[in-house]
């Protein structure tokens, strides 16, 4: 959403219908696209926000709602692969820059798990829990060892993965049980 708002015009109608629908964002806020899932989802909802929009921002917008409802909710569509390809030719025909997050769509698709809200109820919210998570690891700070960092949290905390070797689930207890008998 935040490349989506980035790439409009600020003196487009699509802008000026986002000022009058957010009354309680400042103009910085909306020209940064800081929208969080409540406001996403009224987008989605409003009619009229498709209305306001030029041919090539009403193509994004419809890919971005695809991909939502198709790749971030419970069930993943059997062509999410080029779903998501679709939404990030629109985005770059609009003049989006591509973000850490749009571009780990659009580099590790593989890595994503098979149904990314099963543990949260609002769609893509898990995704958005983990890059929040990475982010705050990494003190905001946005680099290739976060991305790696994130494509091994996903692999290993697949609950369907086979791993080779079990770990051993030993509390502190125990180990100083079985290091320190005097004690």
């Amino acid at each position: 959403m935040k490349q989506f708002e980035k790439a409009s015009p600020l003196e487009g109608e699509c802008f000026k219908y986002l000022f009058d629908q957010f009354l309680g964002l400042s103009e910085t806020k909306l020209k940064e696209g800081v929208f969080v899932g409540l406001g996403i989802r009224k987008l989605m909802k409003d009619e009229n926000f498709e209305t306001k929009m030029e041919a090539n921002e009403r193509k994004a917008w419809e890919s971005f709602k695809l991909v939502i409802t198709s790749f971030l909710g419970n069930k993943k569509d059997p062509n999410y692969k080029s779903i998501v390809e679709e939404m990030i030719k629109n985005f770059k025909i609009l003049g989006c820059s591509m973000n850490l997050k749009v571009h780990f769509l659009d580099s590790h698709l593989d890595y994503f798990p098979e149904n990314l809200g099963a543990i949260s109820e609002e769609q893509g919210e898990i995704f958005h829990q983990d890059i929040k998570e990475m982010e705050r690891r990494y003190q905001e700070k946005w680099n290739v060892s976060m991305i790696a960092d994130y494509c091994w949290m996903l692999q290993r905390d697949n609950p369907c993965k086979v791993h080779k070797r079990k770990s051993d689930k030993r509390t502190f207890e125990v180990k100083k049980k079985r290091y320190y008998k005097d004690l």
